[in-house]
């Protein structure tokens, strides 16, 4: 049977054939489409903390494998290569990098420090009875202050995460329900040979994952709130000074607002200074629809309930606290084999710094900055991931203060804009288009409403011009491991330090331009918003 094309062609003539083809290319290329973003620069809905950006280390050996495959090689604190040159440049270039060091493996971690330190002190063997399939890790001296010099020569910011399972025992009716108050003695002697070696940690995480119904373990929440009160007591007494005390953090886990709100109360007020939890808003690893996911913006938009019923039980319960996403690797199970570490995952992974900064949480820690398949850094080569890029892009461009960011326009594209956190003040902006086929020209109006009465405006971003940091996957593959600034592959210099990320410069009269598949950071120094005024 004939083509409807060869059809066509034996009853129309060549002329009206060549308007068609031309008429079908111009139909198919389309018009980018309007869209006017509206930013309300009168007042702040949230704020952030100034090292919003963070990232995790874990504890994984080389055998943790998920789905027939062991992606984290040599990537675990125990193993981890602290004389890579590539690792030391890109944990600095953020100046500095808040780093989370725990996981899993941490309650089943002892530390050998102290009169009477572990009789045995084991590294993490696979055995099928244990918790998430390992016995009982310990961690040496010597390898604690290789770390720490570690960090000190990065400048990393610490968050430690302690074993929460000490001096418990397992219930007889429920194996993975842990009862007894916990024993801080492990942990005291740890913390006081910290001190006396004068390692700096910012804030010390009381458990992993043991909150609500637990993950290979649970403890009840009266009980954690009576143990978090003897962890800030102990962190009071071992640090007088409180200038220079850790922050007390927990529960690390998936949010159950019962037991979150009964965890608060029993702490009570000042005890729990940054109420941490998980997300995983992708499902498994193994998911073969991992991209559909992460492309789909209502798909999305489902975790945004999770965030701002945190942020209520924050504000009720515990107004002390500061509301953390204390990990999220999008997909569990070390995430997605041939997704995660690539740049489409950039469409989760910014779109959540945006989502969870306007519900006013203080932290985003990425699991991992090494390790599985979704670190920000390969777990082989150490080469940055495209994530590691949008990660320092945020970092360097996003500041505390986080504005109201509206449009009308396809929920295929995102915005978020903070006050810029260039000292010259301004607004900056991530634009976030996660679809394949539809370019955008985007507006930016100043929305100064100031007494309900409407009075918008383009944005007037003076006479300097707009910045902008077009990222793009190379070849147009949104699986490619390599990322585009401005056109530019993102790749190490030759002294393997982290590239140069230069913005494009354009004039603030014309609109935006945000191509199919792309994310746009944008700077408008000259925007007047009065929330980003220093000094208020």
């Amino acid at each position: 049977m004939a083509t409807l094309t060869e059809q066509l062609r034996s009853v129309l003539p060549l002329s009206f054939l060549l308007l068609l083809s031309l008429w079908t290319s111009v139909s198919c290329s389309g018009e980018a489409e309007e869209v006017k973003v509206r930013v309300r620069g009168v007042t702040s809905i949230a704020t952030t903390d100034d090292n919003f950006v963070c990232a995790t280390l874990d504890w994984w050996p080389a055998n943790k494998c998920d789905y027939g495959q062991c992606p984290w090689g040599q990537a675990g604190l125990f193993n981890l290569d602290l004389n890579n040159k590539i690792l030391t440049n890109a944990i600095k270039a953020f100046k500095p990098l808040r780093i989370r060091v725990g996981g899993s493996l941490q309650d089943l971690l002892l530390y050998n420090v102290g009169k009477n330190p572990p009789k045995k002190c084991p590294h993490f063997k696979r055995r099928s009875w244990g918790m998430f399939g390992f016995s009982k890790g310990c961690l040496h001296m010597d390898r604690w202050d290789e770390l720490n010099q570690f960090f000190n020569q990065t400048g990393a910011k610490i968050t430690f995460g302690l074993n929460a399972l000490m001096g418990r025992r397992r219930s007889k009716d429920d194996r993975e329900h842990f009862v007894g108050n916990w024993d801080p003695q492990n942990a005291r002697d740890f913390m006081s040979y910290t001190i006396s070696k004068g390692y700096e940690i910012d804030s010390y995480e009381l458990g992993n994952e043991l909150c609500g119904s637990g993950v290979s373990g649970r403890i009840d929440a009266d009980q954690y709130g009576k143990d978090m009160i003897t962890l800030n007591e102990l962190v009071k007494e071992l640090y007088p000074n409180g200038s220079q005390r850790p922050k007390v953090l927990g529960p690390a886990g998936f949010f159950d607002r019962k037991w979150f709100e009964t965890f608060l109360q029993i702490s009570g007020p000042n005890v729990v200074h940054g109420l941490t939890h998980h997300i995983y808003n992708l499902g498994a690893g193994v998911d073969l629809a991992l991209i559909d996911k992460i492309q789909d913006p209502y798909f999305l938009d489902q975790v945004a309930q999770t965030y701002r019923n945190i942020w209520m039980t924050t504000k009720t319960f515990g107004p002390w606290a500061g509301a953390w996403v204390g990990e999220s690797g999008g997909a569990y199970n070390s995430g997605g084999k041939d997704v995660s570490h690539t740049f489409v995952d950039g469409f989760w992974y910014l779109d959540q710094l945006g989502m969870t900064s306007t519900f006013d949480h203080k932290v985003f820690c990425r699991q991992a900055l090494i390790g599985g398949n979704y670190g920000l850094l390969n777990t082989t080569t150490f080469i940055p991931n495209p994530d590691y890029y949008g990660a320092l892009l945020w970092h360097r461009l996003m500041g505390k203060e986080v504005l109201s960011t509206t449009h009308d326009g396809s929920p295929y594209l995102r915005a978020y804009s903070h006050c810029s956190k260039n000292k010259d003040g301004g607004v900056s902006m991530i634009l976030i288009n996660m679809s394949n086929s539809t370019s955008f020209d985007v507006s930016i109006i100043n929305d100064m409403n100031f007494y309900l009465d409407s009075h918008n405006k383009e944005a007037d971003s003076g006479p300097e011009p707009r910045e902008e940091y077009h990222l793009t996957p190379e070849g147009g593959n949104i699986q490619s491991d390599v990322v585009l600034l401005n056109g530019t592959p993102l790749k190490l210099t030759e002294s393997q330090d982290i590239p140069e990320m230069n913005p494009k410069l354009a004039n603030p009269s014309y609109p935006i331009h945000i191509a199919p598949d792309s994310i746009v950071f944008v700077t408008l120094k000259g925007f007047r918003a009065p929330a980003c005024v220093e000094d208020q």
